[in-house]
């Protein structure tokens, strides 16, 4: 019997597209991750470590630790492992740049980045990260290029609606929100009876709503917006299991968001909670409002 030889004709499966997703914490890098092997992308994730853990690893197809300080050894792991595209997701809490730990001393090259900015807004650092990785021939994605179905939708995404007053306390802290945003301060307000109880800063968003809720002792609106200048590809306005967690804890009862620019990580599972606990959530289209 003839043995079955390989048609030379045919063409061989061309390598998978890699792609490095860089992380910090949270779970939707997890998300993107699952999204971008769908996509047919062969996924090297990249913990930033402080101050991503370890949870990417079993998810990606390869897996590394970086540490965060280490913008040079970044660099020279991409290129080792020829890399051309790479997406950016998951918090890194702002206080770690003030924080004086070994693990956070930058390298040669991040102290060149540091002193190349103008400032040290969120803005500013992040557009320097990608230019200079644009900069090594690696292409970063928009985030939302890999989370179209963790989207905030238009409208009221839970049993419980929003009141009149609730949607009067929207409407004030959305224009609040989108100044603080074009300031690059914080995308995220807290109010209670048309009264700003906290706007998020270096704190991040579930400490400000902390903040703002204790102030408004209960019933407080929480409201999210993409900046006016946002770039898609970093720092989008993100809501987890965090947030809703913090909402609880201070009796928080509304959570607006900015439809089609905001992820709901989790999307479904973070609804029937919101539900459970009696919290609305509302996506807003901003052009309609």
């Amino acid at each position: 019997m003839a043995s079955k030889e390989k048609n030379s004709s045919q063409p061989a499966n061309p390598a998978p597209r890699i792609l490095a997703l860089i992380a910090g914490m949270g779970q939707l890098p997890l998300s993107i991750a699952v999204e971008a092997k769908k996509m047919g992308y062969y996924v090297v994730g990249i913990a930033l470590q402080p101050p991503a853990d370890e949870s990417l690893r079993p998810v990606a197809d390869e897996f590394h630790k970086v540490r965060i300080g280490s913008f040079g050894g970044l660099l020279a792991l991409l290129k080792k492992l020829s890399v051309t595209e790479a997406v950016m997701a998951g918090k890194i809490p702002k206080k770690l740049l003030y924080e004086n730990k070994k693990s956070l001393i930058p390298d040669i090259q991040a102290v060149k980045l540091i002193f190349s900015l103008k400032d040290r807004a969120d803005d500013s650092i992040m557009k320097a990260v990608v230019k200079e990785l644009e900069k090594n021939n690696v292409k970063v994605h928009m985030t939302t290029t890999f989370t179209r179905d963790l989207m905030a939708p238009e409208g009221v995404l839970t049993r419980q609606k929003p009141s009149k007053d609730d949607m009067k306390d929207i409407e004030f802290g959305w224009a609040i929100a989108r100044e603080i945003g074009k300031l690059d301060i914080g995308q995220t307000v807290v109010v209670k009876k048309m009264a700003v109880m906290a706007v998020e800063a270096i704190e991040g968003t579930d400490e400000a709503i902390l903040r703002g809720g204790s102030l408004a002792q209960k019933d407080a609106v929480v409201i999210k917006v993409s900046k006016p200048q946002q770039d898609m590809r970093f720092d989008v306005p993100a809501v987890g299991h965090d947030t809703l967690g913090s909402m609880k804890k201070v009796g928080a009862k509304v959570l607006a968001l900015e439809a089609g620019k905001c992820i709901i990580v989790d999307k479904d599972h973070f609804l029937k909670e919101a539900d459970k606990a009696g919290i609305s959530v509302i996506g807003i289209n901003p052009e309609k409002s």
